[in-house]
């Protein structure tokens, strides 16, 4: 079994960011979604204007696996404070992988309000098995990897993020 190196999630947030800042305007907010979108998006609202308004985005009801896999154990808060209604959203996941997620967390968006539009940041583009229309605007990088294993991004104590291939039963 080939090992596959995975890139330095700091080094891609500085990468992303530096590709974000010029296309801020004063009507776009930050938006992450639970978990590792809001790991990144915390360190990006840090480079990108601290003055931005940001928020953290719970997927949890509005994913379309919810009557098979059930409710994840540990729901996060959402937490928008700002209208969403006429704002550009940079939306911010840590992996793009099927494309579910991101639709969720669409829906969810627009139960809030109607976003003058939707930008998507994300870490890790996981190429090749795509299940619906998504792309991300802004990637860090892309990769390859088998469908046995998951791009996973971890928060150690200190804060640092880091990426992980985790083998999946």
């Amino acid at each position: 079994m080939p090992t596959h190196t995975l890139p330095d999630a700091d080094t891609l947030i500085t990468q992303l960011a530096a590709a974000i800042k010029p296309t801020l305007t004063p009507n776009t907010v930050l938006v992450g979604m639970h978990t590792g979108g809001v790991w990144a998006a915390q360190q990006l609202h840090g480079l990108l204007d601290p003055a931005m308004p940001h928020g953290d985005l719970d997927i949890s009801f509005y994913r379309d696996d919810f009557d098979r896999i059930g409710l994840h154990a540990e729901l996060k808060p959402t937490r928008l404070p700002f209208e969403v209604e006429g704002r550009d959203i940079l939306l911010v996941d840590d992996v793009l992988y099927t494309g579910r997620s991101v639709r969720a967390a669409m829906n969810a968006l627009f139960d809030y309000g109607r976003p003058a539009r939707i930008r998507l940041a994300v870490l890790v583009d996981r190429i090749g098995d795509r299940e619906l229309p998504i792309m991300a605007e802004f990637v860090g990088a892309t990769a390859k990897v088998p469908r046995h294993q998951h791009i996973h991004l971890i928060r150690g104590d200190a804060g640092q993020l880091s990426l992980k291939l985790v083998e999946v039963a």
